[in-house]
């Protein structure tokens, strides 16, 4: 054929370039840089060597995890509780890392009202206590509220798993709201 190469018979030849190995190998041996191998003998040692770095397994316990369906349940539940009372409040739930799952606005609540909930609600997820508890601590702390309105919350077996935050009513409606929504989803407050 016009315009294409002659092939020697070896795979990726390049035109005028020489090689070390025949232009076959037979299927039995492979050519490694050390020399030839059975190809049963690499398989062994390919086995081996996955089984030692494979090493032994052991099972891990399964935790609880707050999901977004329950954090979703404990801030609906607490905007109908507020709601029934006329009460507008923010609201924030984070899990056990401090990371934020969801949170709701009301209408009519001040813009910085957000700020005070997400402050409570990380504060209680990460230092596992109420906020109204770690106001009495002895001073600020980083991300530590000294306000109350911050729960806790765990799940039936006592593992944590988060806090719920709430501001914008009084700090007594901010905690029942929490609480609320908390058992509304099954869970209970933790540290009370």
């Amino acid at each position: 054929m016009q315009g294409r190469p002659e092939r020697s018979g070896r795979p990726f030849a390049l035109p005028g370039a020489r090689s070390h190995l025949p232009d076959r190998l037979p299927t039995h041996m492979i050519a490694l840089s050390f020399g030839r191998v059975e190809m049963r003998t690499v398989t062994c040692l390919a086995i081996m060597m996955a089984l030692v770095l494979a090493g032994p397994t052991t099972a891990q316990t399964q935790r609880a995890q707050l999901d977004y369906a329950t954090a979703a349940k404990v801030r609906d539940t607490c905007i109908v509780w507020a709601s029934e009372r006329g009460l507008s409040v923010s609201i924030a739930v984070f899990n056990d890392a401090g990371v934020l799952v969801t949170s709701a606005h009301m209408d009519g609540t001040a813009t910085a009202i957000a700020d005070v909930a997400q402050w409570k609600g990380k504060s209680a997820a990460t230092f596992r206590f109420p906020s109204a508890v770690t106001a009495g601590w002895g001073g600020p702390a980083p991300g530590m509220a000294n306000w109350g309105g911050g729960v806790p919350f765990v799940a039936a077996d006592g593992t944590p798993l988060g806090g719920i935050g709430v501001s914008g009513a009084e700090t007594e409606d901010d905690i029942a709201c929490g609480l609320a929504g908390i058992a509304a989803a099954g869970m209970k407050p933790g540290n009370m």
